[in-house]
């Protein structure tokens, strides 16, 4: 379980391919407090640290997980955003995440504002997703609030603070990005579909 709320940058290393799965290794300021086993959201995906050494962690992404979101499409020299799981008795400062990514979405717009940033990004509605305005919407595991909303696109705003310690300064159009919805709105839309 997870915030949405990024607690570093880290930089890819090293992209290793080994049959359908993709070893990712990242160089961060956590790596040295991290374990072999334990749950690190990037960009918003939950994987499973395998290997620690010299600042660096790597996860193994599987062919299940290269085909439902974006982290396959990580280069060396990247940055990725990355959010160790919650403590029980920690605040919820975002809103609750699982780290699971229902679906990708590619930016269509951009805009720099007078001191922040709107972007919007369009999505596959077809699979069932919606988001509200005001609602919450985990993009590239940053929890974020929705500003405007439509049946396949949405909007949020980012603040100097979002745009400068997470991955979001090197999103533009056509950047494509994992997508979260927010899981009490999962729940009620497919309530509502029964």
């Amino acid at each position: 379980m997870f915030t949405g709320i990024i607690e570093t940058l880290g930089k890819v290393t090293n992209l290793r391919h080994e049959q359908g799965n993709l070893h990712i290794t990242v160089a961060s300021s956590i790596a040295q407090e991290l374990k072999i086993d334990q749950s690190v959201a990037h960009n918003g995906v939950c994987l499973t640290v395998i290997a620690l050494a010299d600042g660096t962690h790597t996860v193994t992404a599987i062919e299940e997980t290269l085909n439902k979101t974006s982290i396959g499409d990580l280069k060396v020299g990247e940055p990725v955003n990355l959010e160790r799981c919650m403590q029980m008795n920690a605040r919820l400062d975002g809103h609750i995440v699982q780290g699971h990514v229902d679906q990708t979405a590619t930016c269509t717009n951009f805009t720099e504002l007078d001191g922040s940033w709107e972007y919007t990004f369009e999505y596959d509605a077809a699979v069932g997703n919606v988001t509200v305005e005001k609602g919450s919407i985990c993009v590239n595991g940053i929890s974020l609030t929705v500003v405007n909303s439509g049946p396949h696109y949405f909007s949020v705003a980012i603040i100097p603070y979002t745009y400068e310690h997470t991955n979001l300064h090197n999103v533009r159009v056509g950047t494509q990005v994992n997508l979260e919805f927010d899981i009490i709105g999962k729940y009620v839309a497919r309530l509502m579909q029964r």
